[in-house]
């Protein structure tokens, strides 16, 4: 083998390692402590009572929001055929520009159903203080979250898949193959997708 073959094996392995390592890095740079949301009962849900679980998924959508509606019988499929694999869904009624605030009466409008055809109460973030934590600018938008020590590391943030308007033409998920990664111990792959929808109103 020629000096040169050696030369261009040996830092193709080198900038091999380098990627990988990166992106070990990312996947690790960012984590959240804890957070609480109010839900229907106006009964405080938090993030730690979550620790247990392989995985947690916040979904930001808003019931008038049409993009929030292409994604419901999606949303409804993923939070049904991953909550037996220790996942937890948590969908948060987050406001949007369209409106001055979040209207409870509307959130009727928007039903995400699990395992035995129940409906999924939407959480409030009051002050859009999670949406802000979570880097979140649209709805619907997804964080995929890993517990890890005393905290939970963000393993994937942004779109569900990649076509809001049309669910049979959609060619990657990527909400779902983050999550088959995280689940089978490998690393999440694609960390951040922009995310089509509406944008988040903020205060």
């Amino acid at each position: 083998m020629s000096l040169r073959r050696i030369s261009i094996i040996t830092a193709a392995a080198l900038l091999f390692c380098t990627v990988a390592v990166s992106v070990a890095r990312a996947q690790g740079s960012r984590s959240v402590a804890d957070f609480s949301l109010k839900n229907s009962a106006n009964t405080e849900v938090s993030l730690k009572s979550y620790a247990g679980k392989k995985a947690v998924v916040v979904v930001f959508v808003n019931p008038n929001c049409a993009f929030s509606r292409l994604y419901q019988n999606r949303l409804s499929t993923l939070a049904s055929g991953y909550s037996g694999r220790g996942v937890e869904f948590l969908f948060i009624d987050t406001p949007i520009n369209l409106e001055a605030s979040a209207d409870g009466t509307d959130a009727e409008k928007l039903k995400i159903k699990t395992t035995g055809g129940a409906d999924v109460p939407l959480l409030v973030d009051e002050g859009q203080k999670v949406s802000a934590m979570l880097g979140a600018t649209k709805t619907p938008e997804a964080i995929l979250l890993q517990p890890v020590g005393d905290g939970f590391a963000v393993r994937y943030k942004g779109a569900i898949d990649d076509n809001a308007q049309v669910e049979a033409y959609v060619k990657e998920r990527y909400l779902q193959q983050a999550l088959d990664n995280v689940l089978a111990g490998r690393a999440a792959g694609v960390t951040d997708k922009r995310a089509a929808g509406c944008l988040i109103k903020q205060n």
